[in-house]
């Protein structure tokens, strides 16, 4: 089964990065409020690159350049999929932190220049 990871990267600002195993690499959306645990609170998702698998058991320092700070894994599992398009994902996430149904849904603002603007939300 595919994981999934999230990170708790204290850089100029706390943020979560959520990051999915996908081809090989690990999809990402950084988010800069905790990850929801309780059904309908929605997070803004903001997709960035792709990373490698290999990061997914990173933590420690980053010390320069882009996300220089302190980085640690909040919560870490398996996941599977149970809908995928390229405007939305359904998963269930068996985490420690996260557990059941969760969603990312594209968000198509009107003000999105970057069109990487997604919402990350637990539905069961």
């Amino acid at each position: 089964m595919p994981i999934f990871v999230i990170h708790e990267h204290q850089a100029r600002n706390l943020h979560w990065d959520l990051r999915l195993e996908s081809g090989g690499k690990l999809k990402s959306w950084a988010l800069p409020k905790q990850p929801p645990r309780t059904k309908n609170v929605k997070r803004l998702a903001i997709q960035v690159e792709d990373h490698l698998l290999s990061y997914a058991n990173f933590e420690g320092d980053i010390e320069e350049g882009y996300g220089k700070g302190r980085v640690r894994i909040w919560d870490k599992g398996s996941y599977t999929f149970e809908s995928k398009t390229p405007k939305k994902f359904v998963f269930t996430l068996q985490g420690k932190m996260l557990k059941g149904k969760y969603c990312l849904i594209k968000a198509d603002f009107e003000d999105d220049v970057k069109k990487n603007n997604w919402l990350f939300f637990k539905m069961a």
